[in-house]
């Protein structure tokens, strides 16, 4: 693979369900030094809804935006989506069945969405390895924006 893009995503709600936002830092692995060639940092508001739902389209937010930032890239590049949530990791990896109704259309968008690039691992990180992530979660919780 050409590429290594590492992506941390993270999604709350203050209170569950309750006022909801998402954060997502996309980066290109560097091979040659220790600084991402790439380093984008995105937050969003999404309103009210469950922590569950909000981690699901942090995901889709990231892979959508991944998409839009490598354009024709996408083809040659290998994702490795980082998460905190063990629910969104376990289903994704075959672990868990979704058995919430709110959250199999989100798993089937994700589903969809990974098809657009050669490979994309799902991996599960403690909640101290993605503080970026769940910085931007905050500050869009706490603009409201």
């Amino acid at each position: 693979m050409e590429h290594k893009i590492i992506i941390y995503t993270d999604g709350g709600a203050r209170g569950n369900p309750g006022p909801a936002s998402i954060g997502v830092v996309i980066e290109e692995e560097n091979t040659d030094s220790q600084a991402p060639r790439m380093h984008k940092e995105y937050s969003e508001y999404i309103g009210i809804a469950t922590n569950n739902v909000a981690e699901y389209k942090a995901v889709i937010f990231a892979l959508k935006k991944t998409k839009q930032l490598l354009g024709k890239k996408r083809e040659n590049s290998e994702i490795e989506l980082r998460t905190d949530s063990e629910l969104i990791y376990k289903q994704m990896t075959g672990q868990y069945k979704i058995k919430d109704q709110n959250l199999q259309p989100l798993f089937i968008e994700v589903w969809n969405l990974k098809q657009d690039f050669p490979k994309v691992e799902f991996k599960h990180v403690r909640r101290e390895l993605n503080k970026e992530a769940d910085r931007l979660v905050n500050q869009a919780q706490d603009l409201g924006i």
